[in-house]
């Protein structure tokens, strides 16, 4: 009897409750369906897909540190098992998230971004919301993020499975490489669609606009006619790629490369024309002076990003497509990007230093090339270099950031401390940005610089400690305009293309070049080289030009320095960077301890990853990597 009025007294509990408690929505998600009868949901959904940038080249390990522009202080880290040329499918070394095929099926890798793109087109040519405008737009940035998500794809791997649908569950996920050229008409047709999309439309910064389209379009055809994507060219040119049994996933198999470089020139121009405002000081008819080169490069590089004095905030202007940070109540929630590549005397990182063949390649102020066979060259190393040097490199002496905000007062010169420097009696002091420093002697550079580019010189930052805002620079004015300058001259235009090279050269305050053909084309590489330094250029340029034995296979080489005392002098207490007292000695040194760099043409295109091998059996693997 109790058992029954106990179920009689739960029943008649359970009827006296309201049917819709069972029927809640959870207050911490939407339904999927509703997310495209609202706007602002719809937005945000499509906001989500930029997460796939990642922080942009802002991370711990940059791609620089796969070129000839910088080595990784820090081993064990993947990046050797890359530069050293022993990556395989199985161990595929250092993937940064912006172009990882999907190692790891996290939110980040480039096919879970590709669907979300795929999903938003999806959803929003059918979406209940009464604002066009809004919905045009966000399928413009749709379009274009799907064509930057590829274009990040086909430029580290080939041909890569073209994904322009959602799936569904139980449905066949394999698929077959599409080819080179597939690839590449896929990604300009989305480009081409944002274009139309985005026209006219302003947007916050960091969100995809018709300029951005056009510069990731000037891009990829430049990359298209490349070199390395045209098969007779680069099959001339490697026994591997020659012996490869799918070209089709590398490059053109035929065809008429100067409508290529054609189509590159146009698309280059286009922007260029499009938006003339948007180039930062190129309007110059004679070079800058030393100073202002410097700090029009400085600008540059902060991209309107730093409170520092004599930093020009309207250089954001040459930003076609960043990666923006935001500022919360005062504090900075940017980036690290001073405590990872920042001297070891201010309680940095040092992560990605700057090696000698960067440094080598800056020209002098006369446009002449820096030699150490030339003795006053080599006795003064870093004196009357391009000014592009002294706002990209921290070296021995190279005036920096207040020291004691950090350190003490142990340095109130405030300057680079990477050498040894004598004290009397055959002791030498060591720096205190060397891995001997008394202030922190394990985190400092293997290679005697540091990089300046991208860290904020605001002397109230301080890197160890604050965040920074400065933009990543995805896309910016100059490099279309040298897309543009190169396609000039493989068709010959050697007058145009000059003109423009020197545009950049005079705000960098460099003087004209004359050359022509060859020599010409070589001055634009070097020009390209120190210009886009740290942009996530070398790498690519490298290969797609096939130089890459000469340049990414290169040995490393640091700089050692010395200050020795001269006759009768005295040592300053404390040390600072003093030619009247020290006579320094540099000498260049190949290291081979850190990374010993080779370069092997498998290397040309990374390995598609073995567990992706194994999921999708319909997958060819790239040369060299079977």
């Amino acid at each position: 009897m109790k058992k029954i009025l106990f179920c009689v007294l739960l029943l008649v509990i359970a009827g006296a409750c309201k049917r819709d408690f069972l029927n809640t929505k959870p207050l911490d998600k939407v339904q999927s369906t509703d997310t495209w009868k609202d706007g602002a949901l719809a937005e945000a959904f499509v906001t989500g897909i930029y997460s796939g940038l990642g922080q942009g080249g802002f991370d711990e390990q940059m791609l620089a540190a796969l070129s000839d522009e910088a080595v990784f202080t820090h081993p064990g880290r993947g990046i050797n098992i890359v530069n050293e040329g022993t990556l395989n499918p199985s161990n595929i070394g250092w993937v940064n998230v912006n172009y990882r095929w999907g190692k790891d099926g996290s939110n980040t890798d480039m096919y879970a971004m590709i669907r979300q793109a795929n999903l938003a087109l999806e959803n929003l040519r059918t979406a209940t919301f009464d604002d066009k405008a809004l919905n045009d737009r966000l399928q413009g940035e749709s379009h274009f993020m799907r064509a930057f998500y590829y274009h990040q794809l086909i430029r580290y791997y080939g041909g890569v499975p073209i994904v322009d649908r959602s799936y569904g569950l139980k449905e066949d996920y394999t698929v077959t490489r599409n080819t080179w050229e597939e690839c590449v008409n896929f990604v300009l047709k989305e480009c081409d669609s944002a274009i139309l999309l985005l026209k006219g439309k302003t947007l916050s910064a960091g969100r995809a606009t018709d300029l951005a389209a056009m510069a990731l379009k000037a891009r990829v055809l430049l990359y298209a006619a490349s070199d390395l994507h045209d098969m007779p060219t680069a099959k001339s040119r490697s026994a591997l790629i020659s012996g490869y049994a799918h070209p089709e996933f590398l490059g053109y198999l035929s065809g008429d490369r100067i409508a290529r470089w054609t189509a590159a020139k146009s698309a280059a121009k286009a922007l260029m024309d499009a938006a003339p405002l948007r180039g930062y000081k190129l309007n110059l008819t004679a070079p800058a002076s030393a100073a202002d080169g410097k700090k029009n490069y400085v600008s540059l590089a902060m991209g309107g990003g730093s409170k520092g004095p004599d930093v020009d905030k309207t250089a954001e202007s040459e930003i076609l497509f960043g990666r923006y940070w935001t500022i919360n109540k005062d504090e900075y929630a940017g980036m690290y990007v001073g405590l990872a590549n920042g001297p070891n005397g201010y309680h940095n990182w040092a992560g990605n230093t700057p090696v000698q063949e960067l440094v080598d390649d800056y020209e002098m102020m006369d446009g002449t090339k820096f030699s150490w066979s030339n003795p006053a060259q080599k006795a003064q190393p870093y004196v009357n270099r391009d000014p592009r040097f002294y706002a990209s490199i921290l070296y021995d002496g190279a005036d920096w950031k207040p020291r004691d905000k950090i350190s003490g007062n142990v340095d109130p010169a405030n300057q680079i401390q990477t050498g040894k420097y004598d004290q009397g009696g055959g002791v030498f002091l060591p720096g205190l940005d060397t891995r001997s420093s008394s202030i922190e002697n394990w985190n400092g550079s293997w290679t005697g610089y540091y990089v300046r580019k991208f860290t904020d010189p605001d002397p109230d930052l301080v890197d160890n400690t604050t965040r920074q805002t400065i933009p990543w620079p995805f896309f910016r004015y100059t490099e279309v305009v040298m897309n543009y300058i190169e396609a000039c001259i493989e068709l010959g235009e050697d007058n145009e293309a000059r003109t423009w090279l020197n545009k950049i050269r005079y705000r960098a305050g460099m003087p004209a070049i004359t050359e022509t053909g060859a020599a010409l084309k070589q001055r634009y590489r070097n020009e390209r080289r120190v210009e886009l330094a740290y942009e996530d250029q070398r790498y690519h340029d490298c290969r797609r030009w096939m130089i890459a034995p000469a340049t990414l296979g290169r040995k490393l080489v640091y700089i050692d320095v010395v200050g020795t005392l001269k006759a009768g002098a005295t040592p300053s207490s404390p040390y600072k960077h003093d030619e009247t007292r020290y006579n320094y000695t540099y000498t260049p040194l190949e290291v081979n301890s850190q990374e010993d760099r080779k370069w092997d043409d498998k290397m040309y295109y990374r390995p598609i990853a073995q567990d992706e091998m194994n999921t999708n059996l319909k997958l060819i693997q790239n040369p060299g990597y079977n």
